[in-house]
């Protein structure tokens, strides 16, 4: 969207505006490729597979998104961790490719969720990696529209009067979205025509509207087919007879005042809870008013067994264990009968919602742990991976956890429910051979729940000769303005030797400088552009924690690639290194600054700058819409950080003349501007970044209002300097004074230019027609003579 609405603010503001937007534009490209390369680091892979895919079908090959090498996936032991629901699809062991194990349902495995997203777990062996891979499994349109029964019964009296309306159950589709989305059709009929109010939702009402009136004598049944069409390519229908029979009789049906009723209840509430109490009218005498009210017979047996309701006074009751997770909503068709001959029945339905309260509580699982852990593992090891859910909704599912005691470890939440036991601290078997901790979890109900599981983690020892990082690339991350000698990152190596043997001294090899745009990850060891990385970092030789010399500055460097060399004091040494890539992240530390304004055409007026205040002219009678000025501004920032809004702080309201574009800066008139208005309009526009904390810069544009003429005037004049005091902004009267002094004022302004012009015609002709002395002559100052 913003990219957009920078190029056509291009178009309109010449060439070198829209070669600042085409560089703009650039740069936002590149930030989306190193925010997509970033994800990918961080292990997060999506892939989309249509249901009902053939077994054997490549999803995706997670082995080459993961940036493994040809074989490298089996000898790594890539697999697929098992979840708690089935996911239908695993990786295959010789070519790292995710692929259709079983038959994929959409319907089976989501239900009406949209989208159907599975999440899933890669696990990455020798080293321990866990990769996160979301598969969302798209719909087809495989179902048809389904209805409850082949043939559905309506008794219908003659007497019914056009325009009657009988409720009819509508199909199911067990598809989502378009595929689900029903139309029904009615095979022609001159009595009836069919009636489809609202979406497909637990409100929609499917009805027989009687158009004509019947007459048993002359057809005592009628047979309609009713046909069902989902929105699907190609479509899918399923279809439904009705068998109307009509009834010899004179009376009127009980009517609800509403045909649908929607009430809300807590689960777990206490059997007998009064749901709601329903009453119909029947405007008839005698027995044909008594009304008894009964479930109808499209009533599901869920409700039957959840619900109950009085016949003569029509309360509905609760009868059953109510349970948000099971069902969060349940439809109640009711049907109000009357005591005639025959009898006639009203319809409406009753939904009720289930409101969730917290009555479970969070469960913890190991999904897998990897013990023992080596003493010499590296900060942010991936002890154990587990998943935590809650069945509750809303806040009464929002699960917090943490670890206990806190030790060595802690939990680092990789997507929603799933998280990984990380090593924060570095382990010493010797201190202490095993850990034993609990991972709980507390839900944010009232009063909240918990749920607990125990891991034991033991430490092993390693032995190895030369000093070893614990990988060979460390990614760091800095944010620009940090102190001088703030800790980056701290690198160690382990040397499992005695004595000097085992003693470890750090030091930083020049590495490469990224400053520019594309110019990150493309240097090798040495120094770009003569500044070395020594001149950024250091590395303190006894504890490998890498410091900052000096403030960075994300405009002036983005990227520094250096080597960090481990050497222990052995004969001869023996050493190791490890590769430290430093990006700088940015911070909204630049205010937007304004640039020189731009005016807007002849008919717009023009635009000067005088001591922090903008002017600009517009005529009386300017239609809406017409732009007046325009306010142009650059943040040095980046991406979000540089990408500005422009808002008009005063005047607010719908009396103000004059409204400014959000991203486009235009200054263009809210209505037709008229004399009433006044001869000066003051706008205060606020110019701000998309920063946190959003950084800004505030621009007064004073908008003088003039004659047509004077506008044109002072277009051409292009400052405020040419006009009288009172159209420059100055103080002036009100009323018939002022515009007096205006014209006054103007004239003398015309005046004095034409007279400067004819004196200068006559001084130019003087000096063409004069004679020359005869003396020798040198440059001299430059002239400039401007009428």
């Amino acid at each position: 969207m913003w990219g957009a609405a920078e190029r056509r603010a291009g178009r309109g503001r010449g060439p070198e505006a829209a070669a600042m937007g085409d560089r703009v534009w650039g740069a936002v490209l590149r930030v989306v490729a190193v925010q997509a390369a970033w994800a990918l680091c961080w292990g997060q892979v999506r892939y989309s597979v249509p249901e009902e895919a053939k077994a054997g079908t490549v999803v995706g090959r997670v082995a080459q998104d993961l940036g493994l090498e040809a074989g490298e996936a089996e000898a790594r032991r890539l697999r697929l961790v098992p979840g708690g629901r089935r996911a239908s699809v695993e990786v295959s062991g010789a070519s790292g490719a995710l692929v259709v194990s079983s038959r994929l349902d959409r319907e089976e495995l989501c239900g009406k969720s949209a989208p159907c997203a599975l999440r899933l777990e890669v696990l990455l062996e020798r080293p321990l990696r866990v990769f996160h891979v979301e598969l969302e499994v798209t719909d087809i349109n495989d179902n048809a529209p389904i209805f409850r029964a082949i043939e559905e019964a309506l008794n219908i009296a003659e007497s019914s009067l056009p325009g009657s309306r009988f409720p009819l159950e509508g199909a199911s589709d067990a598809d989502i979205g378009a595929n689900a989305q029903l139309s029904y059709t009615l095979s022609p009929s001159e009595h009836f025509s069919l009636d489809h109010q609202g979406d497909n939702d637990q409100s929609a009402s499917l009805g027989l509207i009687l158009r004509k009136s019947l007459d048993r004598e002359t057809m005592p049944v009628h047979r309609l087919l009713l046909t069902a069409s989902d929105g699907g390519r190609p479509s899918l229908t399923g279809t439904m007879e009705l068998v109307i029979s009509v009834l010899d009789a004179n009376d009127n049906a009980p009517q609800f005042n509403q045909s649908v009723y929607k009430v809300k209840i807590l689960e777990g509430s206490e059997l007998g809870t009064l749901i709601i109490t329903l009453s119909a009218m029947d405007p008839d005498e005698g027995s044909n008013s008594d009304i008894v009210y009964l479930f109808s017979r499209h009533v599901t047996t869920e409700v039957k067994e959840m619900f109950t309701i009085d016949e003569n006074k029509g309360e509905i009751r609760l009868q059953g264990k109510i349970d948000y997770e099971e069902m969060d909503s349940y439809e109640i068709p009711v049907e109000a009968r009357d005591k005639g001959s025959p009898p006639l029945s009203g319809h409406c339905k009753v939904v009720v919602e289930v409101l969730d309260v917290n009555d479970n509580a969070p469960e913890v699982r190991v999904t897998s742990l990897s013990v023992p852990v080596p003493e010499d593992a590296s900060l942010g090891t991936v002890v154990a991976l587990l998943s935590v859910w809650d069945r509750d909704s809303g806040s009464n599912g929002r699960v917090r956890c943490w670890v206990w005691p806190s030790g060595p470890f802690v939990l680092e939440a990789t997507l929603s429910g799933s998280y990984s036991l990380v090593l924060r601290e570095l382990l010493d078997r010797e201190r202490v051979s095993a850990y034993e901790v609990e991972v709980r979890a507390e839900d944010g109900g009232s009063p909240s729940l918990g749920g607990r599981v125990g891991l034991r983690v033991p430490v092993s020892d390693v032995n190895d000769n030369a000093p070893s990082f614990a990988q060979a690339v460390y990614t760091v991350l800095a944010r620009e303005n940090n102190l001088a000698g703030a800790e980056l990152a701290r690198l160690w190596a382990r040397d499992p030797d005695e004595a000097g043997n085992g003693r470890v001294s750090y030091s930083l090899w020049e590495g490469a400088l990224g400053g520019g745009p594309g110019s990150w990850g493309s240097g090798t060891s040495g120094s770009v552009g003569g500044v070395a990385a020594s001149s950024y970092v250091s590395v303190e030789a006894e504890s490998g924690v890498l410091r900052a010399l000096q403030p960075l500055d994300y405009e002036e460097v983005q990227v520094l690639q250096f080597e960090v060399r481990a050497v222990d004091a052995g004969e001869p040494s023996l050493c190791g290194n490890a590769t430290v890539q430093l990006f700088v992240v940015d911070e909204n530390d630049n205010a937007p600054a304004l640039l020189p304004s731009a005016g807007g055409g002849s008919e717009a007026g023009s635009v000067s700058g005088e001591a922090g205040t903008l002017w600009a002219w517009a005529s009386w009678g300017s239609p809406s819409g017409q732009v007046v000025a325009k306010i142009r501004a650059v943040d040095a920032d980046s991406g979000y950080n540089a990408w500005l809004r422009y808002e008009l702080w005063e005047p607010r309201g719908k009396s103000a003349l004059f409204r400014v574009g959000l991203y486009s800066g235009e200054v263009s008139t809210a209505r037709a501007l008229e004399e009433a208005d006044g001869p000066r309009q003051r706008l205060v526009i606020v110019v701000r970044d998309h920063g946190e904390p959003a950084r800004s810069a505030t621009a007064t544009l004073s908008v003088s209002l003039v004659e047509g003429g004077e506008a044109a005037l002072a277009a051409a004049a292009g400052s405020s300097s040419l006009l009288p005091r009172s159209l420059a902004g100055g103080e002036s009267g009100s009323g018939p004074a002022a515009a007096a002094a205006t014209n006054v004022w103007l004239v003398v302004a015309i005046c004095g230019v034409s007279s400067l012009f004819l004196l200068a015609v006559v001084l130019y002709g003087a000096s063409r027609w004069a004679p020359r002395a005869a003396v020798l002559s040198g440059p001299g100052p430059t002239t400039l003579v401007c009428a």
